[in-house]
């Protein structure tokens, strides 16, 4: 579907990735409903890309139903919000579980369940979810995490199946490594080595893509990176070895030390 003239929901939109999708989706003529905690910064972006802000934390019970009725008729939804769930399951109190399980699972569940009746009266509509290749791979000192976008992208996988020939698409698109913005760039750690970044404008211009060509699965990730993903889905056991050969147990330990203030 055409993304100019349609109205686009962007939850997560005062992150570096969120900022990036809602300046894309403005520049290809959209009118663009931003969502997120910090009002300051999400009024700023709203103001610079012609959109509206509407503050609300996803975290709250009721919450998603509450942003629907106030962002009004939406023709596409970006689920980006999601917290850094990162850590050895240990290290979390039942709250942050909870929190993390509402931001990064429940809430883009419990949008698409409220949008998509609309979507479908119009026959025309679509559900982009933002996840990662947390969602296809299995790491150490991950494992909530891994549990949201594993549980996102079957979601987007099966609603898509369910929802086909009805004029709306569903897509997951799944990041890895971003520098600049986001989770990993927040800590400031580097790749495993021989893995390379992608930026955050290379995120939006898959979001925009998987809207206009309706694209299932679009994964934004070097070669290398999408190569593993798949070795790493299809043998786990093969990709834990390599992980730990990589030190990529060492790096997911410290990014969910670095994010531990923002569970």
């Amino acid at each position: 579907m055409r993304v100019s003239g349609s109205t686009v929901l962007v939850t997560g939109a005062t992150g570096g990735i969120g900022q990036a999708i809602a300046r894309a989706l403005a520049g290809r003529g959209a009118e663009v409903v931003l969502t997120g905690r910090k009002v300051a910064e999400l009024e700023r972006l709203a103001a610079e890309v012609g959109g509206r802000a509407v503050a609300a934390d996803l975290a709250e019970p009721g919450a998603a139903g509450r942003l629907v009725a106030e962002a009004g008729a939406v023709d596409v939804l970006v689920a980006n919000a999601a917290l850094p769930a990162s850590g050895a399951l240990v290290d979390f109190t039942a709250e942050q579980v909870k929190r993390a399980l509402a931001v990064n699972l429940e809430a883009p569940i419990a949008l698409t369940h409220e949008l998509v009746p609309s979507m479908l009266t119009a026959r025309r509509g679509h559900v982009v979810l933002i996840g990662s290749l947390a969602g296809k791979v299995a790491s150490a000192h991950a494992s909530l995490y891994n549990a949201t976008k594993f549980g996102l992208r079957g979601f987007a996988l099966g609603l898509r199946e369910d929802l086909r020939g009805s004029g709306v698409g569903v897509s997951i698109v799944q990041p890895g490594f971003v520098r600049d913005a986001g989770m990993f760039a927040d800590t400031g750690a580097k790749p495993p080595a021989g893995m390379r970044t992608v930026s955050p404008e290379e995120v939006a211009a898959a979001v925009v893509k998987a809207i206009e060509e309706d694209r299932g699965e679009l994964t934004v990730a070097p070669p290398e990176l999408r190569v593993a993903s798949v070795l790493g889905g299809a043998f786990p056991a093969f990709s834990s070895g390599l992980q730990r050969r990589l030190s990529n147990d060492e790096l997911m330990k410290r990014m969910g030390t670095a994010n531990r203030g923002k569970r």
